[in-house]
């Protein structure tokens, strides 16, 4: 059986009540004074004007899942896979694309994007260290035309109550050729040339190089330092996938660099680990709220290689093919997050879902390590590797099997074009069995970034739509959770218990002070928190009842 999860016994703190735990937030009488103002209106829309009996001592929510839980697609812009859709867009196209494929996450019931912002040791913003992006400008090193693309990408993500992360390839030059005379001028890869080494086909930094590790992590500090994004994201390329019959050309660094290693693969590991860990000492000294995670190959190394690994019988492993050690990694805690790509059915017998999942969930088990796992949307309908490629339900079943083990707190999804395809009519069902109410995203470190107050003058009135929401905030960055409880414990009586996953109705962007609830009646009680940065909740507002 699951263990228990320390993440989530470790967010169940005590609600922040000087009242006894499930005391009630009420409304009362009109007649007595309350700080909510009343709200005008025709007589097709018009307030409440309820009064609260007295200022209420109000609570915060405790930041546990699945209150809080990872609910991601991966948007990829190598290749064009999904956005851009093709080179040389200009800003506006570049921009609309990007806003709908945001619009369709949170249709999808998603919460977070992981947008792809160096693919090929090129940028998505106008970087100090590293050309632009062909795959976005048509051209390495070209302007951007006025524009930066990572700011807008963040801004527009977190309006819509998106959690950014951004996606870093740490060592891959080109992703077709080894000519480095294709790379922009002053690419580093031109200026540097021992930096880097043709493998299979396609130019790499070599990780053995320590200036390519503080290049790297330069690259992506200059990212977390200028821009607000939520988290730092690798995949699962590190040393590249094994090419047959191909050494990967490392003689020269390993003879300058490898003294007191014996074993070439040992080295190698070390070279990652040591980007790895620190990176991590990096960002937390920088930014301690911006999550640092890898979604890597989900084996790290097949029992009968190492009686430590998964039953599986996988053709590769992370730790012996890319030099990842992925599960070092999770023990000593140099990631906020790990989430293995178990892009394989349930039952299939060289890796299954249900054999990985809980391999990785023992794994985290007694660390500060969140477990995500990726999913393979991409082979809905598509792939013939196992018949429940070609089930509907097959989804479904993997995030089924995902709630018997309480470590795993999300999902990512690859990728964002096959989100939108929705092959086998897969997605509504997914979306209906485990998505029917919106979720937090994660709260992976409360309490390092400022706290926010308290939504303040919450306001209902009925509208044509339904029951209208107002609230007022003193910040403007916020982000607001919308609560909406049944009045079984008596007319506008709300305990701080109520406010849990089945009662939260919407997530909002920042700044967001309005929202129309198409469900709601006077029936309903209202309460709002505001959202900081690291996505941890304010004191609730008080309640007020809906029409």
């Amino acid at each position: 059986m699951p263990q228990p999860n320390r993440r989530r016994t470790r967010n169940r703190v005590a609600l922040a009540l000087t009242l006894p735990l499930g005391a009630t937030l009420a409304l009362g009488a009109p007649a007595l004074a309350s700080d909510d103002a009343t709200e005008g209106g025709s007589s097709a829309e018009r307030s409440t004007g309820e009064r609260s009996t007295a200022t209420l001592t109000r609570c915060t929510p405790a930041p546990e899942a699945p209150l809080h839980e990872m609910r991601g697609v991966w948007i990829a812009s190598v290749g064009n896979i999904d956005w851009p859709s093709q080179p040389g867009l200009s800003p506006e196209q570049a921009q609309a694309e990007l806003e709908a494929w945001y619009d369709e996450a949170l249709a999808s019931g998603l919460n977070s994007v992981v947008v792809q912002v160096r693919p090929t040791a090129d940028t998505f913003w106008p970087s100090d260290l590293e050309p632009s992006s062909a795959w976005l400008t048509g051209e390495q090193g070209a302007d951007f035309g006025g524009w930066d693309p990572m700011a807008f990408a963040v801004e527009e993500a977190h309006a819509r109550g998106l959690d950014f992360h951004a996606w870093f390839n740490p060592y891959r030059v080109t992703l077709t050729g080894t000519d480095p005379s294709v790379l922009a001028e002053d690419h580093p890869a031109r200026v540097h040339p021992d930096w880097v080494v043709p493998y299979g086909g396609k130019l790499y930094y070599d990780p053995g190089v320590p200036a390519v590790r503080e290049h790297t992590t330069a690259v992506i500090m200059e990212a977390v330092e200028r821009y607000d994004i939520d988290g730092v994201h690798f995949d699962d390329y590190f040393y590249p996938y094994p090419v047959a019959g191909e050494d990967f050309p490392d003689d020269d660094s390993f003879a300058a660099y490898g003294d007191g290693f014996s074993d070439r693969g040992d080295w190698r590991r070390d070279n990652v680990n040591q980007l790895i860990e620190g990176l991590h000492q990096q960002i937390e000294a920088a930014k301690p709220h911006v999550a640092f995670g890898v979604s890597p190959f989900a084996v790290w190394r097949n029992a009968g290689t190492d009686p430590e690994g998964s039953d599986t019988t996988a053709g590769a492993q992370t730790y012996d093919d890319l030099y990842a050690d992925t599960r070092l990694w999770v023990q000593q805690e140099w990631l906020d997050y790990v989430l293995p790509q178990v892009y394989w059915a349930i039952g299939f017998e060289p890796a299954a879902y249900d054999v990985l999942v809980p391999w990785w969930s023992d794994q985290v088990e007694g660390t500060d390590v969140a477990l995500w796992i990726g999913q393979a949307t991409y082979k809905v309908g598509t792939s013939t590797q196992s018949p429940e490629w070609s089930d509907p339900q097959e989804m479904v079943r993997h995030l089924d099997l995902n709630e018997q083990y309480p470590q795993v707190t999300g999902d990512v999804y690859f990728s964002a074009k096959d989100v939108r395809a929705n092959r086998l009519d897969h997605w509504p069902l997914l979306q209906q069995a485990h998505y029917a109410n919106p979720a937090l995203p994660p709260a992976l470190h409360p309490g390092t970034t400022e706290e926010v107050a308290a939504p303040t003058q919450l306001r209902t009135a009925r509208a044509a739509e339904g029951t209208r929401l107002s609230w007022s905030h003193a910040g403007e960055d916020a982000g607001f959770a919308v609560y909406r409880v049944d009045d079984a414990r008596g007319p506008g009586r709300v305990d701080c218990d109520d406010l849990n996953a089945d009662t939260l109705v919407a997530v909002l962007g920042d700044g967001d002070t309005d929202w129309v609830d198409p469900d709601g009646d006077k029936h309903d009680v209202y309460v709002v928190t505001a959202l900081s940065t690291d996505n941890t909740q304010s004191p609730a507002s008080k309640p007020r009842r809906g029409r």
